[in-house]
């Protein structure tokens, strides 16, 4: 698997990729995304968007938030194409954008769906832990739903 940036031609397939509206919930706290919105993601100021391309096909998609005010990277939209699933592309995803995160902050978090089971067990498998309760209880002030956050083991 290779990480590259992210280019609009790739935002159809990446559009595709929740089979359903539950999904897409989960993935991206939406009901529908178009190829428009993801390409929109990518452009957004201190967002940085990858894919991971394998045999020149995008099989996953994943994004740094960058806080250069508070020193820290949060990943987030990270999703696997649904043939790919289960292989573990997505623990392996989930390492090559922590380490490219970490080239820019000390700290890394991410978000996650509370429902999402397949997902907080990739995530704890490639070292993240939930934060304190508090924190997280702060941080979901205002959230549309009461998030599971977690910071990966090795950042400040």
């Amino acid at each position: 698997m290779e990480l590259t940036a992210f280019g609009s031609p790739h935002a159809a397939s990446v559009a595709g990729w929740a089979r359903s509206a539950e999904e897409t919930r989960r993935w991206c706290s939406r009901d529908e995304v178009t190829p428009e919105v993801v390409a929109g993601w990518s452009a957004a100021p201190d967002v940085v968007a990858y894919v991971a391309v394998v045999d020149g096909e995008p099989v996953a998609y994943g994004e740094l938030w960058l806080d250069d005010e508070e020193a820290e990277v949060e990943l987030a939209r990270l999703i696997v194409a649904p043939a790919y699933r289960g292989r573990g592309l997505g623990r392996e995803l989930v390492g090559r954008l922590t380490a490219a995160a970490l080239r820019h902050h000390p700290a890394v978090f991410m978000r996650v769906h509370p429902d999402n089971e397949p997902a907080l067990r990739c995530y704890a498998g490639a070292g993240f832990v939930p934060v304190p309760a508090e924190q997280a209880a702060e941080w979901n002030a205002g959230q549309p739903v009461p998030y599971v956050w977690l910071r990966h083991a090795a950042s400040v």
